[in-house]
């Protein structure tokens, strides 16, 4: 199994506020900044190509952001053409996640059904997930999308709210959309103030981080620089 990044934008910066003040606005400095990007993830099992999330689409303004690649040229450069893409793997809804899935008709989209109802998102080739896999460790509900890989409500962020988790070698790839959106936060056990749910979200993160601390998992997020080099340098994440 191989997973890569797809590498949309570069350059931005988060308020430590805006970060960390989910749950409580003073917990979280105006002035403190932490690096932004913007990219997706792809996993290669050998047998399939499948596609976390899907970026914005092209010309979408980004504020403050230096545009890498449009997703379909981003897409090439991490070595892979849109007719190869098998499934496509939503962890929510909001359009830097979701903007680029018409590109794919061949593919399975599979997603969290509120947040398919949210967007109208319909037709043979949509799979709202049923979680019907059972406990995926201690996640309480999960559906086994191929060897090793698995799609797990995580509701919060948004009502429709997933993570991805692949198995490879020992080690967990985690791939949460926007549970954190940067290190800092996971560490710290701060919610961003994006959430739909807050007693969801705080579950969820709970959730997450008590897994990263009983399995060697590489954090892969969307919206810091870590994300690539937590996965380019194979770095566990330690809490």
């Amino acid at each position: 199994m191989q997973i890569k990044a797809v590498k949309l934008f570069e350059g931005g910066e988060f308020s430590e506020e805006l970060l960390f003040g989910g749950e409580n606005k003073a917990d979280g400095r105006k002035d403190v900044m932490y690096p932004g990007s913007l990219q997706n993830f792809v996993i290669d099992t050998g047998d399939e190509v499948i596609l976390v999330d899907t970026g914005f689409a092209p010309g979408t303004p980004f504020k403050g952001y230096s545009v890498i690649n449009d997703y379909i040229p981003a897409l090439e450069a991490a070595g892979y053409k849109p007719e190869q893409v098998s499934k496509i793997l939503v962890t929510h809804k909001h359009p830097d996640h979701t903007g680029m899935l018409s590109a794919f008709p061949n593919a399975k989209i599979y997603i969290g059904p509120e947040d398919a109802d949210a967007l109208k998102l319909d037709g043979p080739n949509v799979i709202r997930a049923t979680y019907s896999d059972g406990a995926y460790h201690n996640f309480p509900e999960s559906q086994k999308i191929a060897d090793g890989i698995y799609f797990i409500k995580a509701r919060g962020h948004t009502k429709g709210n997933s993570i991805i988790i692949a198995e490879s070698d020992g080690v967990y790839y985690m791939l949460h959309g926007d549970v954190t959106y940067v290190d800092a936060a996971l560490h710290a056990n701060k919610l961003s103030v994006v959430f739909e749910d807050l007693a969801a979200a705080r579950e969820t993160l709970d959730r997450v981080r008590e897994f990263v601390k009983n399995h060697p998992t590489i954090y892969l997020s969307t919206h810091t620089p870590e994300g690539v080099t937590n996965l380019e340098g194979k770095i566990i994440m330690k809490l």
